[in-house]
């Protein structure tokens, strides 16, 4: 199972990362002054829109997306470990399931991080790095 631990060591490995703090004190990962990835866990209003359906458990993390596409995208190929609540409609983001995930070697974190990274820098240093999506 992925941490965020794992997750800080995958963001922070990427150019001009910070790691900061947002809303109750959760972790947050940014590259310029963009947050790309955020622990994201569930609010009671969250618990509640579930209804019947079982809680998903575990940490739980949002990534940043390049747009709404890229999100169904993400939703399609990563359904295990990805997914989306009501309160992220219209939001380029999805959750992460990150008990879903290995550790910081796992290539589908790493991916879902690197994403998010280009998906929120700018312009002129993502194209610098473009090397990292391989």
């Amino acid at each position: 199972m992925a941490t965020y631990d794992d997750v800080a060591s995958v963001a922070l490995g990427l150019p001009d990362v910070t790691e900061g703090t947002r809303y109750r004190g959760w972790r947050s990962w940014q590259v310029g002054r963009a947050v790309f990835a955020w622990e994201r866990p569930f609010s009671k209003a969250d618990v509640r829109r579930f209804d019947d359906a079982p809680v998903p458990g575990g940490p739980i993390l949002a990534v940043a997306t390049e747009d709404l596409e890229e999100k169904e995208a993400l939703l399609a190929a990563h359904g295990s470990a990805c997914l989306t609540i009501p309160h992220l409609d219209g939001y380029p983001a999805v959750l992460v399931r990150l008990d879903r995930l290995g550790g910081a070697d796992d290539a589908e974190l790493r991916e879902l991080v690197v994403d998010a990274w280009f998906a929120k820098a700018p312009p002129a240093l993502a194209e610098r790095h473009r090397d990292l999506l391989g």
